[in-house]
């Protein structure tokens, strides 16, 4: 039999600590944010369905997005056991400078748009975190503010080739002028994809009112006191605005663009360049050949070409190709620190996060940001310390397996099947 006793009050008291109540409610919604998921959760609900749809959204049937999301989740660790790792370092070497995490922010566009604080956001953010910031062509904070923003740290420039050539060529120069370190010169836009959401939201640049945008925003009139009461939307290469988004991608873009152009960008920048938007081998290495710094693999986050190849399935073997001295990087898919550890294991030298930024962001403004590196941070150190590493150098294929969800169907076995 147990003896019972009454209950004591001073111990009572010791068992039951009340925790004090946090009076910010910005700051109590993105601590309770414990992974990017629940900080997506909070960027829907505090965010006008056309703008959120814009960064939740993919291309035509979005299925690039989901298999790239799966890829990661597909993911079996092989941790080694009794390899103490009390103390991890996630700082790597990347296009000839520092970061402290494997990851920067990617270029995303029309940022301030899914809030105001936008780039100066994520670049006051990333330099905070010691991480490299990326403006996009179609950022809405000029080059001069993000370098405002991110006074000391590192700034990479996110280059789209438009038909009037002149405007990316001003571009370059001016994020040279600026001390940007890094060029992105990006090839996976020739045109705009289809992304069906922001045609049924009538999603244009600025916001066009009708009754269904009136109804959506009625809960959220944060987000339009902010929008309203802010600097208008400006665009980086745009003179002009308005229309869809298809719309003005299609007015920038250019199909024709060509190894020529990259050639000419190559003259005019004095810093590193990185060839964004790589979905093959053959690519790869005939940019390896060219004497570029390095490759982005990526299908533009599903956003163009749907059913694209998945850039942490083709990882790999680009890797094997390039060999070991050749910058490669990734992004697309990354919801989670154990991603990016997955991905540097399987031979990337770094990695990009966008919409994990952006619900960051939308969820919280810069404390947002703040809450989507911390969240990410962490993550990476505790899958480090469980599989035994102490350093990212360490990590290695290994520790890593892409468990086979999407098997190709060879030619021979197609037509024996025909036969």
């Amino acid at each position: 039999m147990v003896q019972r006793q009454l209950p004591n009050p001073a111990e009572l008291l010791e068992l039951m600590k009340f925790k004090k109540p946090e009076l910010d409610g910005r700051k109590r919604r993105l601590d309770a944010a414990l992974t990017i998921d629940d900080l997506r959760t909070i960027a829907k609900r505090r965010t006008p369905k056309a703008a959120f749809d814009y960064t939740d959204g993919a291309a035509e049937g979005e299925l690039s997005l989901t298999r790239a999301r799966q890829a990661f989740q597909d993911v079996e660790f092989h941790p080694g056991i009794l390899r103490p790792a009390p103390s991890v370092d996630t700082s790597v070497e990347i296009l000839g400078g520092p970061s402290a995490l494997p990851f920067g922010i990617a270029p995303t566009g029309f940022t301030r748009l899914m809030q105001t604080e936008g780039e100066v956001a994520g670049a006051g953010a990333a330099a905070a975190a010691g991480i490299p910031f990326t403006l996009s062509t179609l950022g809405t904070t000029s080059i001069e503010g993000v370098k405002a923003a991110n006074p000391g740290g590192r700034n990479w420039f996110q280059l789209y080739v438009m038909r009037d050539r002149e405007i990316s060529y001003e571009l370059t120069r001016r994020a040279a002028a600026a001390g940007f370190d890094t060029l992105q010169f990006t090839v996976d836009t020739p045109v705009a994809g289809a992304r069906l959401r922001d045609k049924r939201n009538g999603f244009s640049i600025p916001p066009q009112l009708t009754l269904g945008t009136i109804i959506n925003a009625i809960p959220r009139p944060w987000w339009w006191y902010d929008f309203l009461t802010t600097p208008k939307l400006e665009f980086a290469s745009l003179s002009t605005t308005g229309g869809t988004v298809g719309e003005l991608l299609d007015a920038a873009m250019d199909p024709t663009i060509s190894y020529d152009d990259l050639a000419v960008i190559r003259d005019i920048w004095p810093g590193k360049i990185v060839i964004k938007g790589v979905q093959n081998v053959e690519d790869s290495l005939r940019l390896r050949d060219e004497g570029v710094d390095g490759i982005v693999l990526s299908n533009h986050g599903g956003r163009q070409l749907d059913r694209a190849p998945i850039p942490f399935h083709l990882l790999p073997t680009v890797r094997r190709a390039v060999g070991d001295d050749f910058t490669v990087m990734i992004d697309t898919g990354i919801m989670n620190g154990a991603d990016i550890v997955a991905a540097v294991a399987l031979g990337a030298d770094f990695t990009l996060i966008g919409r994990a930024y952006l619900y960051g962001l939308m969820a919280g403004g810069r404390q947002g940001v703040d809450r989507t590196i911390a969240i990410l941070r962490s993550e990476i150190e505790r899958t480090m310390r469980l599989l035994g590493v102490s350093s990212l150098a360490e990590l290695e294929p290994g520790h890593v397996t892409q468990l086979t969800r999407l098997v190709p169907v060879s030619r021979a076995a197609t037509e024996a099947v025909v036969g």
